[in-house]
């Protein structure tokens, strides 16, 4: 197997369909084709397809992914997935639309797909010594949690310290809201790193508790600090006003899940991220359920 550790590696290997398609069968089955439909291994090569023999349907590689009924090149879906987990601030669609020569409309489709199949879902619970913020995007405003932020997107993250992150869109940063997700997210006896925000009340009886008080100043007490996560909303932040310029609330789910997948894959190399990547592709998201 060859590496692909940079744009011009990834041109040079993916070259041609078949080799696109060869790769994505060991990353999807490995070597071990499975029916999409009735997931059986009762499978039997065709001269263009497969042939389940027990549901008895005929399907390929690509049926039941973010690639199935494309006329895009597999060449060019994978250039743009590897394009999207490098770069850590994401890559726009007019940006895209340049480089594999589409037009913006379907870079902007092929992201939002790629953005569908990079949600997390193997985080399930942190632990260790957790911090936790709430952050605002969007809106003409100046402002976080008071005056200004009527017209912001509140987002509620949970990072684990040396490990992985979880963001959520929330209705609001209250603190019957926020403690539910910290109660599901965080394991009981926890060390939770928190400021001074009223809806963090609390939390001692459950967890360990410590504050940094941001409104006298104070950023770090001991270990008691909530630099990390910090760090991570500029990242998130300087991608959404630098690189997308503004996301809409029906869409910012799948921005987070963007940038919590390269965040979670940071210590990978760029072939395991983006094999990683890529086998999260058996997920569906038509143009007509994205506009609706």
């Amino acid at each position: 197997m060859k590496q692909y550790n940079n744009l011009i590696q990834i041109f040079k290997y993916f070259k041609n369909n078949e080799i696109c398609e060869k790769h994505l069968e060991k990353v999807r089955w490995n070597n071990e084709v499975v029916c999409p439909f009735c997931s059986s291994n009762v499978v039997y090569k065709t001269k263009l397809r497969y042939f389940c023999g027990d549901c008895e349907k005929r399907f390929n590689v690509k049926t039941k992914t973010i690639f199935e009924n494309t006329k895009i090149s597999l060449t060019k879906w994978f250039v743009s997935i590897y394009l999207s987990t490098s770069y850590k601030k994401g890559i726009s669609s007019l940006q895209l639309s340049k480089d594999i020569d589409v037009t913006q409309k379907t870079a902007w489709f092929m992201l939002q797909r790629i953005r569908e199949m990079l949600k997390d879902t193997t985080v399930n619970v942190l632990s260790g010594i957790v911090e936790l913020d709430e952050t605002y995007i969007g809106g003409k405003h100046k402002g976080k949690r008071g005056r200004g932020s009527e017209n912001k997107i509140p987002i509620f993250g949970l990072l684990e310290r040396k490990g992985k992150v979880i963001n959520r869109k929330v209705e609001n940063t209250k603190k019957k809201t926020l403690q539910s997700i910290i109660n599901d997210k965080v394991k009981y006896g926890s060390s939770v790193m928190t400021d001074e925000w009223l809806a963090y009340n609390g939390l001692d009886s459950k967890y360990v508790h410590k504050v940094v008080n941001h409104s006298l100043k104070q950023y770090v007490n001991g270990e008691a600090h909530t630099n990390t996560i910090e760090g991570y909303w500029s990242l998130l932040k300087r991608g959404i006003i630098g690189i997308y310029h503004q996301v809409s609330n029906k869409h910012i789910t799948r921005y987070l899940d963007e940038f919590v997948f390269r965040y979670n894959s940071r210590y990978m190399n760029e072939e395991s991220r983006f094999d990683l990547s890529l086998g999260q592709c058996v997920v569906r998201l038509k143009y007509k359920d994205l506009i609706r």
